[in-house]
């Protein structure tokens, strides 16, 4: 199963994973969710895994901005909707290894534990 990583292209931590990828001789596919989007079931498994409070992007502009009746009393489904309709509230990078496993946000060394042969 090929590696995927998502995120948003301009992004300072999105460029830093895709420079480690590239020096480490990573395979992957990109999937840009401010261009392309990101399905409501992508983002409901992401959040079985990783749980909805890792994945949502807290310390952002876009979730800084949002009125604060909208960031208190926050749910999953909620955490969902506002990251499915502003995708760059969603932490980056997520990358999906394959059989279920994820890594979400940039850690040289957990992406190097990850990779370990």
């Amino acid at each position: 199963m090929p590696i995927t990583i998502y995120g948003i292209k301009n992004c300072d931590t999105m460029k830093k994973a895709f420079i480690w990828l590239k020096d480490h001789g990573v395979a992957h596919e990109f999937h840009d969710y401010k261009a392309s989007g990101i399905e409501k079931t992508k983002l409901e498994a992401w959040c079985k895994v990783v749980g909805w409070e890792l994945l949502l992007n807290r310390a952002g502009t876009t979730f800084r901005k949002l009125p604060e009746s909208e960031r208190d009393g926050i749910t999953e489904k909620k955490a969902i909707a506002l990251m499915q309709a502003q995708p760059s509230m969603i932490k980056r990078p997520v990358l999906e290894l394959g059989g279920g496993k994820l890594l979400v946000g940039f850690k040289p060394e957990q992406y190097a534990a990850a990779f370990r042969k």
